[in-house]
C-alpha cells in the first residue's frame, strides 16, 4: 500500500467516525418541567437519562416595568426566596451534559415588551438573575442557566426580536447564551414569527399540537409533514424539534401514539438536516405515560 493510499484510508476513516459521532448526537428529547408539584424534582428529571434539554417553566410575569416573577407551581415559593435550592439541581443536570433553560411566557401570564428599551432591560435582568451575571436576588441561587426559552403565547408580538438580540450579545462574555423557542405549528407563528427571523435561535421546538391544520391525525401525516418541511426550510435555526404532548391528557389534540410516531412520523421527518429530536409537554404527563422512555431510541438519528 502506498503512503497516498494509507492517507486516503485514514481520511475516509476520520470522516466515517465523524459521521458516526454526529449521528449519535443527533436526536434528543427536550422536556418542560415546573408546572406540577407532583412531577418530581429537577434533579430526578435529569437523572432519568431521557432528556437533553430541560425548560424550567415559567417566568410568566415580566416586561413593561413589572417586577419579574417566576411561577413553578407546587415546587417552591419565589415570594419567600424559596427556589434558591434549585441551584444544586441545575448544576447536577448540567454536570450530565443537559442544557437547562428558563422558559419565558407560557399560556397564562402577564408579559409583554413595550419597547426596544424595555427588551434591553428584561435582557439585563435575565442575564444578572438567571444567566452569567451578578445579582443579590438570584431566584435560583448561584447556578447559571444555559439560556432562555421563548414560549410566547400572549401579550403582543412586538420586540421579541429585540430581546433575542440583546440576550445574544451576552454570549460574548465567555459562556454562550442559548436561545430556544416554542412556536405553534401554523407558519409563521403569530407571536414570535418575526423574532425567529433574527436567525439567533439555536433550537426551535415547534408545538405540533392544539393546531389541527398542521398536526398529526390518525393515519394521516400529510399536514404535519408539510408544516415540518416549511419550518425546516424557512427558519434558520441550528435544529428543529417536533413538539408533542407526552400523553393524551397533556393537550386538547395532537397526541401521537408511540407506535404511530415510531413507524410513520419519525421516519418522515428524520431525514432533515435540521432534525433535532422531540420536545415533550411536560414532565408530569411523561411520568404518567412513560412516553419519553418508549420513544427515546427511535428519536435518535
Amino acid at each position: 500500500m502506498s503512503i497516498k493510499s494509507a492517507i486516503s484510508l485514514t481520511l475516509i476513516g476520520s470522516v466515517l467516525l465523524m459521521m458516526l459521532l454526529s449521528s449519535i448526537d443527533a436526536g434528543g428529547i427536550a422536556i418542560y418541567w415546573g408546572q406540577n408539584g407532583n412531577e418530581g424534582t429537577l434533579a430526578e428529571t435529569c437523572a432519568t437519562g431521557n432528556y437533553d434539554f430541560v425548560n424550567i417553566a415559567f417566568l410568566p410575569t415580566f416586561g413593561n416595568g413589572q417586577i419579574p416573577m417566576i411561577n413553578l407551581a407546587g415546587h417552591c415559593d419565589p415570594y419567600t426566596n424559596g427556589c434558591t435550592g434549585l441551584s444544586s439541581d441545575i448544576k447536577s443536570c448540567q454536570a450530565k451534559g443537559i442544557k437547562v433553560m428558563l422558559s419565558l411566557g407560557g399560556g397564562a401570564g402577564s408579559y409583554y415588551l413595550s419597547s426596544s428599551k424595555d427588551a434591553r432591560q428584561v435582557a439585563t435582568y435575565l442575564w444578572n438573575n438567571f444567566l452569567g451575571g451578578q445579582s443579590a436576588s438570584r431566584p435560583f441561587g448561584d447556578a447559571a442557566l444555559d439560556g432562555i426559552d421563548f414560549d410566547i403565547e400572549g401579550g403582543t408580538n412586538q420586540h421579541w426580536g429585540d430581546l433575542a438580540r440583546y440576550l445574544s450579545r451576552y454570549s460574548k462574555n465567555g459562556k454562550k447564551v442559548y436561545l430556544t423557542a416554542a412556536p405553534q405549528c401554523p407558519f409563521p407563528d403569530a407571536w414570535i414569527g418575526d423574532a425567529l427571523k433574527t436567525d439567533l435561535f439555536d433550537y426551535v421546538w415547534v408545538q405540533f399540537y392544539n393546531n389541527p391544520q398542521c398536526q398529526y391525525t390518525e393515519g394521516d401525516i400529510k399536514n404535519l409533514e408539510d408544516a415540518w418541511k416549511q419550518w425546516t426550510t424557512d427558519v434558520n435555526a441550528t435544529l428543529i424539534f417536533l413538539g408533542l404532548p407526552a400523553s393524551p391528557e397533556a393537550a386538547g389534540s395532537g397526541f401521537i401514539p408511540v407506535s404511530d410516531l415510531t413507524s410513520q412520523v419519525l421516519p418522515a421527518i428524520k431525514g432533515s438536516a435540521k432534525y433535532g429530536g422531540v420536545m415533550l409537554w411536560s414532565k408530569y404527563y411523561d411520568n404518567q405515560s412513560g412516553y419519553s422512555s418508549a420513544i427515546k431510541n427511535d428519536v435518535s438519528k
